[in-house]
């Protein structure tokens, strides 16, 4: 049903007839905004489905592969991933003796896998309506028009194609996790209790990583109740900073707070608030950097998928330790064993603590985000002004990922190790991704 909708909405955009006979619209069309803004769509609509982190990481990665593979026919340096990514066979080409706007079917490509991938097709309908229209208007000739959005909806039919064999179906109808009498391990969490996320995420095919187990950090300090044990001391050390924080570090545990779903109790009444996921904080900042460095179309296509796919494997990687680890939260440790009236600053997300998910995929991010960018690439994050909350500056990525990390203890959600360890797992990805996926010929030849 969604590809006979979605087929019917382009038909009918062939039939609108431009409003203007732009001679530039070939300078118009590669405008970057129209795949910003694509990914900021998309980013809107999993707020609005929320979706969990790792499914998130899953939608963004397919969509942002799509638009690139439709891309990089504009700019003959760059690869594609075909053979590089797990499972993803060549894909279909355009003729070459036929002109296309290939931005527009890189956007083509990209909206049609998010809408596949979504809940809420009818909000993706109405933006690539509108998209679509804009690109009309920019003068381009019907029949290119019409060949580009074939040629994106041929790309896309093959990523979803593709899609569809990585168990995540499958994984739909596992078994629920189920709760351990060990004491060590996660329990459900105030105020909603909510049943653990994603239990098998592991079983995900990876992307680029060899399999989920490939990054294991080290194991997580040995759980004890005794008050001399390194556990409890973890423990007291999240609970004193908790009880002490200061308005900065308030401010840097909300601003990467990134729960999609938090759970309000007013009274009698509880309701939830929706934010942006740790996954599209990232993809948000790899707006602002393709932004502040002017970067092009295909530059752009080349860094959300890039990011996307550290993103994912670094879930996937995450989550296999999360379930095997199953450790239980400071906030169940805390009012257990030392203060039954602590709260943490955040809420705790449904799933085990070791170790922590905005850490690895942070850490990976940064890795991605280094390596196309520079050492040294200051900028200033916005992501959380829609939510209510501030920016904030950073002189690089990596100063990014760390403040990240550290703010899972800020937040009362993290004992340092799930931090520091996250961290150092999300990093060992993001250098593994690098090294292995190649997205221009040069760095191919090198390798080679």
């Amino acid at each position: 049903m969604k590809n006979f909708l979605w087929k019917g909405l382009c038909l009918g955009l062939l039939f609108v007839s431009c409003s203007k006979d732009h001679s530039d619209w070939k300078t118009e069309a590669q405008n970057p905004e129209f795949l910003h803004r694509s990914v900021k769509q998309v980013t809107d609509v999993i707020v609005h489905d929320i979706f969990s982190p790792p499914v998130a990481s899953r939608i963004y990665t397919y969509m942002s592969v799509a638009g690139y593979e439709a891309a990089i026919h504009q700019d003959k340096k760059f690869v594609t991933f075909a053979g590089q990514l797990t499972g993803l066979q060549p894909l279909p080409q355009p003729n070459p003796n036929e002109e296309y706007c290939y931005p527009l079917a890189s956007v083509q490509a990209m909206l049609k896998v998010g809408r596949t991938l979504v809940f809420s097709e009818d909000k993706m309908d109405e933006f690539y309506a509108k998209l679509m229209q804009e690109y009309k208007d920019t003068g381009m000739p019907d029949d290119v028009f019409d060949r580009s959005v074939a040629f994106g909806i041929a790309v896309a039919d093959h990523v979803v194609a593709w899609s569809s064999k990585d168990n995540y179906k499958q994984s739909r109808s596992f078994p629920k996790y189920s709760i351990l009498d060990d004491p060590a391990t996660w329990k459900p969490t105030p105020p909603a209790y909510m049943d653990a996320v994603e239990p098998h995420w592991n079983k995900i095919r990876p992307f680029a990583i060899d399999s989920a187990s490939q990054f294991k950090p080290k194991p997580p300090t040995a759980f004890s109740v005794d008050k001399t044990s390194q556990f409890f001391k973890e423990a007291q050390e999240i609970r004193d900073l908790g009880a002490n924080l200061s308005e900065e570090q308030r401010e840097i545990a909300s601003f990467w707070d990134c729960n999609p779903f938090v759970m309000n109790v007013k009274g009698h009444v509880m309701f939830a608030t929706k934010k942006i996921s740790p996954g599209g904080h990232w993809m948000n900042i790899t707006h602002v950097a393709c932004s502040s460095s002017k970067a092009d179309f295909v530059h752009s296509a080349e860094a959300y998928a890039r990011v996307a796919i550290s993103l994912v494997d670094g879930f996937i990687s995450c989550w296999d330790e999360k379930y095997r680890s199953k450790l239980i939260r400071p906030e169940t440790y805390i009012n257990q064993y030392i203060d039954e009236n602590w709260v943490p600053l955040l809420q705790t997300p449904p799933f085990p603590e070791y170790s922590s998910g905005h850490s690895v995929i942070s850490g990976a991010s940064s890795v991605t985000l280094t390596k196309l960018f520079g050492d040294n690439f200051a900028f200033v994050d916005s992501t959380e002004l829609e939510f209510g909350l501030t920016r904030r500056t950073f002189p690089s990525f990596a100063k990014a990922c760390e403040e990240a990390a550290l703010s899972r203890m800020y937040g009362g959600i993290h004992y340092r190790p799930a931090c520091e360890n996250g961290l150092a797992q999300g990093r060992a990805v993001g250098a593994y991704i690098v090294q292995k996926i190649k997205t221009r010929k040069e760095d191919l030849a090198e390798a080679n």
